[in-house]
């Protein structure tokens, strides 16, 4: 049996007992550290698991390497138990221990049944099939979180087709006269604005802003609006399009010491991507739930499939879900996530205390 499956969530311990149990598992000679080999073979058991089991051949010895030297801080090319604590609450803590939240992106009338269909955008798909699979997901996984955002905009909107008179405007791609829905144009501000101008939708207290009524939901869930001001749209739940402001998610999800996101919803290339790309950039794992989510276009949904993939966000099915919240199927580019994260954060730290001695 695989060590690694003694300490996962509840079972997870970070007191020295603990942390010298698991470090005498992997001191294989008994000499008092990890050296490179011992330290290959516990990364390989972290993220050898699941019915997705993560190859060994996509281990490197390279990044083993890249792994070892952040924690290696007196430099001798071993692991200490000192070096060891760091590793295993620092680190892995976040791959075996992981607090979630499950973000789910603006499933509104208006983008299923209302003015703003998804099944009428060119990619012709259908909101209402992203609520079968996020209920389950309610119903099956045990996150610890779970959010809602919600598009909630005033009447006066900027990104509203029929306000293109209240504000000055240079089309990007066509006269002025010719300009028709989804196409983009710059509002001449200040600031100056790019914009695609959408039909009006999700107004504020409107039947077209509410959830779904077919989507469950949960009795803690937290509601997040966004695209609230007037003069900047919002399709990130995290921040407006401009980053000038931001909602309240991040210290949502901070005050809840969450680790791991999962988000889906609609739209896939537009809402749901650009929240999961400042979820990774704030530094939590990310995971893109792609059955859960449908688009626009389906050209702009294989960039941003693209594009969050290079960033580091893992892209799964809700099937894969349960397990990989209950740290049964570890993904390795999660576990590079935490380690990054640990080393940011500890650079952080040594050099406010350098600023503190000056």
């Amino acid at each position: 049996m695989n060590p690694i499956e003694n300490y996962l969530k509840c079972n997870f311990k970070d007191d020295m007992n603990t942390i010298q149990e698991v470090f005498q598992v992997y001191d294989q000679n008994n000499d008092g550290f990890l050296d490179f080999e011992e330290f290959f073979a516990l990364i390989k058991d972290v993220f050898k698991n699941g019915h997705n089991t993560t190859k060994s051949e996509e281990i490197s010895v390279e990044l083993v390497e890249a792994l070892l030297k952040i924690f290696d801080t007196d430099k001798d090319e071993k692991i200490n138990l000192r070096e060891f604590a760091d590793v295993w609450r620092y680190w892995l803590k976040q791959v075996l221990k992981p607090v979630t939240a499950l973000i789910i992106v603006d499933v509104q009338n208006d983008f299923i049944t209302g003015s703003l269909a998804l099944k009428c955008c060119p990619a012709q798909q259908d909101g209402a099939s992203v609520i079968s699979p996020i209920n389950n997901l309610l119903d099956t996984v045990p996150f610890d979180v779970v959010i809602y955002s919600l598009d909630w905009h005033p009447g006066n909107h900027i990104s509203f087709y029929d306000n293109r008179s209240l504000r000055p405007f240079t089309p990007l791609n066509k006269e002025k006269s010719e300009v028709d829905v989804m196409d983009a144009v710059e509002f001449l501000g200040p600031p100056k604005t790019e914009q695609v101008l959408w039909p009006r939708h999700c107004v504020q207290n409107t039947e077209g802003s509410k959830l779904h009524p077919d989507l469950k939901v949960v009795k803690k869930g937290i509601m997040v609006n966004k695209g609230t001001n007037p003069d900047i749209d919002s399709y990130s739940a995290f921040w407006d399009n401009g980053k000038l402001s931001q909602t309240e998610l991040v210290n949502i999800l901070v005050q809840h010491h969450v680790t791991d996101v999962y988000i889906c919803g609609l739209a896939y290339d537009i809402c749901v991507g650009f929240t999961a790309t400042h979820a990774t950039q704030h530094g939590f794992r990310t995971t893109f739930i792609e059955d859960a989510s449908k688009g626009v276009l389906m050209e702009d949904m294989k960039k941003t499939r693209n594009k969050l993939m290079n960033m580091g966000v893992v892209m799964a099915d809700s099937h894969q879900v349960e397990d990989m919240v209950k740290a049964k199927e570890r993904c390795l580019k999660h576990g590079i996530k935490a380690a990054a994260n640990y080393f940011i954060a500890r650079n952080i730290v040594q050099t406010k205390q350098k600023q503190n001695l000056l």
